[in-house]
């Protein structure tokens, strides 16, 4: 199902329930019902409930960027390593270069290809991934030099193997989700509580009231969906992607 026609039904979907509650809930007062005993300190509560939930969507918002950020930049370093193994190793004898070049090439293609959508769906990273990567790694570190010029681009090359190594491991790590259950519970329960608390105002069944109630209720769907998207860095819409790879390697890209 598309993150997107989740979000609409979601936000459709609490704004109908608010909406629905509100109506049939104003059928149990009269006309001449009076709507001014609400007690000032019920209205204290409700402000500070509302406050400090806004502060938690945000805290979590935040934290899901960030996270995502965090992954993105993850990929940008292990494509950005694979190409300078890519071009450094254009000093290094025809035979050996070319078997290095197919290895990147070889890597590249089946992470963006292949490992991509497996991270995406299963929230791992793939054996096959780590085979190639193995075999680049044995490739570039068998190398013998046999002139200076090659000795001195032996060790950088190296150690991007291993830069590539570190990002991959990154990458892997922060394909699940990354907030905890318990952090859900009480992002969904705060937003029962806050949308519940409208209720106590002695809500009526005004347009203006109506537009209101349904325009806060489709906003709270709107922030749960929005850390629910980020929380994969991967795996949903909003993500990061392979961009980085298609960027340095763009014959690779088809």
């Amino acid at each position: 199902m598309s993150e997107w026609l989740v979000l609409s039904l979601a936000m459709a979907a609490s704004c109908a329930v608010v909406l629905t509650i509100v109506v049939f809930n104003s059928r149990r007062f009269g006309p001449d019902d009076d709507t001014s005993g609400t007690p000032d300190v019920l209205d204290y509560m409700t402000m500070m409930i509302g406050v400090i939930y806004a502060i938690v969507l945000g805290l979590a918002i935040a934290g899901v960027w960030e996270g995502r950020a965090a992954a993105q930049d993850s990929v940008r370093q292990e494509a950005q390593a694979l190409h300078e193994i890519s071009q450094r190793v254009q000093v290094y004898p025809a035979e050996a270069r070319d078997r290095i070049r197919a290895d990147v090439d070889a890597y590249v293609t089946y992470v963006v290809h292949k490992e991509w959508p497996h991270m995406a769906e299963h929230q791992t990273l793939n054996a096959k991934g780590t085979e190639l990567l193995n075999t680049l790694r044995a490739d570039v570190t068998r190398f013998v030099p046999r002139t200076e010029l090659e000795g001195q681009a032996y060790q950088p090359l190296v150690d991007q193997v291993a830069a590539v190594d570190d990002a991959r491991g990154v990458r892997g790590e922060n394909a699940g989700p990354t907030m905890p259950a318990v952090v859900w519970f009480g992002l969904i329960t705060g937003a029962v509580v806050t949308v519940g608390l409208i209720f106590l105002l002695q809500i009526r069944r005004t347009f203006r009231e109506l537009l209101l109630a349904g325009l806060f209720s489709v906003l709270i769907a709107f922030l749960l969906f929005l850390i629910w998207d980020f929380d994969a860095p991967y795996g949903r819409g909003i993500g990061a992607t392979p961009a980085p790879f298609l960027d340095l390697f763009p014959h690779l890209g088809s």
